[in-house]
């Protein structure tokens, strides 16, 4: 993967960020979504942010030999700190990350956002509780994705500020959309889950002092499964 042959996850993601976006992309590693995107013609001008040093640096080299400084900044930041006001940012893509990490940072950098900017997010895991967050805070979901990708499965998640909003216990478990269309790769996924945790509640079942809350929600969520899988 390089700045022009992106990961099959990170061209679904990119297919989600509107023509003309100003786009921070945050734990950007090399930056070739931004470089991407930029090359293509579809953002306008872009932040790259990264925390750690050495992916700061990976992003800088990336932006540098494609001569885009002018267009992309590279910012070493923790999480939405890398956005300043001036950057008047249309669209924030969140990939890589787990969907609670996810959910820290969009929390904690909260005034750095104008509430119009789309959420473009793929979370690795933890999806229910980053569809809480965006549900209590008025982020209606308006489309969702799922695909694998070298033996896992990728959620995307795209969000914008339009609430309130409500999501049933099932539908921030699976994805309200993702229920609706019930896609090839969707149902895959949870045959692949429904059997992962009939055997975790077997192994608990063995188990000595296992909380009973954690035995009843794995059971709940195994009902849930077999019902959608039904």
């Amino acid at each position: 993967m390089n700045e022009q042959t992106l990961s099959m996850r990170l061209e679904r993601v990119a297919a989600y960020v509107p023509a003309g976006a100003r786009l921070a992309d945050i734990g950007s590693d090399h930056a070739y979504l931004p470089v991407a995107l930029m090359r293509r013609g579809i953002i306008s001008m872009a932040v790259a942010g990264e925390v750690a040093l050495t992916p700061f640096r990976s992003a800088e080299r990336t932006v540098r030999e494609n001569d885009l400084e002018q267009q992309i900044i590279v910012r070493l930041a923790n999480g939405l700190a890398a956005i300043e006001p001036g950057d008047e940012i249309t669209a924030i893509s969140l990939c890589g990350m787990g969907g609670e990490t996810i959910r820290d940072i969009l929390d904690s950098g909260k005034s750095r956002m104008s509430g119009q900017e789309r959420l473009i997010l793929q979370p690795n895991g933890g999806e229910r509780p980053l569809r809480q967050w965006l549900m209590k805070n008025d982020y209606r979901i308006l489309f969702e994705d799922v695909l694998r990708e070298n033996r896992f499965d990728y959620e995307i998640i795209v969000a914008e500020r339009d609430g309130p909003v409500t999501y049933t216990a099932e539908e921030l478990y699976f994805g309200p959309l993702l229920m609706q269309a019930r896609s090839p790769a969707f149902l895959l996924k949870w045959q692949r889950l429904l059997r992962l945790k009939e055997k975790t509640l077997v192994r608990l079942a063995k188990a000595q002092a296992v909380p009973r809350e954690t035995v009843e929600d794995i059971a709940r969520q195994v009902r849930w499964i077999e019902d959608l899988l039904a």
